[in-house]
């Protein structure tokens, strides 16, 4: 769906407001749209000291729910943030590049290897963070790589209106 006043109300009370239980919500629009032929789902980490002042990652809760409903695999460990960055939503699409580069790595090869991988996320802003999992799930010999997010942001000029 695009990112417009609902999707953000919605995502914003998920990912702050620990509001958990809108993952199954998302989860159950994103199965909507998932890919035939997705072995594996992979949610996008979160650095070890933001998930635990948060509690939880909220792309881990919607993987696990899509899983649910749908009997695939999912692996929460399969890809980790090995640095912590700063938060993205105030910089802009080079900054938010530079800011995930090398962020994230494959501990375990045999996790992804060979697999057709459905990487999950909340929001999809400017591709920085899914381009960076996507590097490092590929460079761990994942077959492929498919982004499944509830929210993208439209750029202006980029369609929907």
């Amino acid at each position: 769906m695009a990112y417009g006043p609902v999707a953000r109300r919605l995502a914003l009370r998920l990912k702050y407001g620990g509001r958990i239980g809108i993952a199954a919500t998302m989860a159950e629009r994103m199965v909507a749209v998932m890919p035939a032929g997705i072995d594996l789902l992979v949610p996008v980490p979160l650095h070890r000291w933001r998930l635990w002042t948060r509690g939880y990652n909220q792309a881990g809760l919607i993987a696990a729910a899509i899983a649910r409903r749908t009997g695939h695999a999912h692996d929460p460990f399969a890809l980790v943030r090995r640095r912590a960055t700063v938060p993205l939503r105030d910089l802009g699409t080079r900054g938010r590049h530079s800011a995930v580069a090398g962020a994230f790595v494959v501990p375990e090869r045999s996790r992804v290897a060979g697999k057709a991988i459905a990487l999950v996320d909340d929001v999809y802003t400017s591709g920085a963070t899914a381009a960076a999992c996507t590097q490092a799930l590929l460079r761990a010999g994942a077959a492929s790589v498919v982004v499944l997010c509830w929210a993208r942001v439209i750029a202006p000029g980029e369609g929907g209106d």
